[in-house]
């Protein structure tokens, strides 16, 4: 073995230590997230509700009781929504680290499975679905568990922005985009939004419209694109405001 390669299998060597380092630090500050941030969470949702009981039983309260009780309020909703971003965190860090099992996975199939998770958010709704395929369309090549993660958030998507609409109109349409790839494009006919801040959407904890507008944190789409990213994958979404939103999602199939 001469010098180089002696070098190079230390400079490896090095590396994967320092991606072990990393991963350590990860779980580290998951362990973070999942306990010791939560304790003090957990106290402010507490103590607010029995702040608001005991403003709740003072007779004849003065304005200031209202207004303190407005305070509690949002002081509980601001818990709750750090409570959910943190859950965020956790989804992405854990679709980061969970061990891959790669496989062929057929689309429709996929595609049930999340439309089924997601029964409850089309109840009472008038959806019209569009489902577009060819019958040989190549088996992906993906972890069907996180696949159907994947679908969830961008079916639940489309259902949310179109919530306000009389008829959601909800596409999800596929081809051979290239050797060994597949487009999987979801469309809907929902709020969209300014196409010139798509890049934002695939950031952590990044919105669109207010929250107001639509429930969430942000980070559906974050979770999508480590998904994505583990399997080779990329996203891209464009929009127009009031016109719907398109999101594509370029996958690796199965290599025959």
């Amino acid at each position: 073995m001469n010098n180089t390669d002696e070098q190079l299998r230390a400079e490896l060597a090095e590396a994967r230590q320092r991606m072990a380092d990393m991963a350590a630090a990860q779980e580290e500050f998951l362990r973070a997230v999942s306990h010791d941030l939560r304790a003090p969470l957990r106290h402010v949702t507490s103590y607010g509700a029995l702040v608001r009981e005991l403003l709740q039983e003072v007779a004849q309260p003065p304005a200031q009781v209202a207004e303190a009780l407005d305070f509690v309020a949002t002081m509980e909703q601001s818990a709750r929504r750090m409570a959910a971003m943190l859950d965020a965190l956790q989804a992405i860090s854990r679709a980061q680290r969970a061990p891959l099992v790669p496989g062929a996975v057929d689309l429709a199939a996929a595609v049930q499975a999340a439309r089924a998770e997601l029964a409850a958010r089309e109840a009472g709704r008038s959806v019209q679905w569009r489902l577009d395929w060819p019958a040989h369309l190549p088996a992906l090549q993906a972890d069907q568990g996180l696949l159907v993660q994947v679908l969830v958030q961008l079916l639940d998507n489309a259902l949310k922005f179109t919530r306000g609409c009389a008829l959601a109109e909800i596409t999800v349409r596929a081809s051979a985009s290239a050797p060994g790839r597949v487009t999987v494009t979801v469309q809907d006919n929902g709020a969209g939004f300014d196409d010139a801040r798509a890049h934002k959407l695939f950031g952590v904890f990044q919105r669109l419209h207010r929250e107001a507008e639509f429930e969430g944190v942000g980070a559906g789409l974050a979770l999508c694109r480590a998904i994505a990213e583990r399997h080779g994958a990329a996203l891209a979404a464009s929009a127009q405001v009031g016109q719907g939103c398109s999101v594509r999602l370029d996958w690796p199939t199965v290599v025959v």
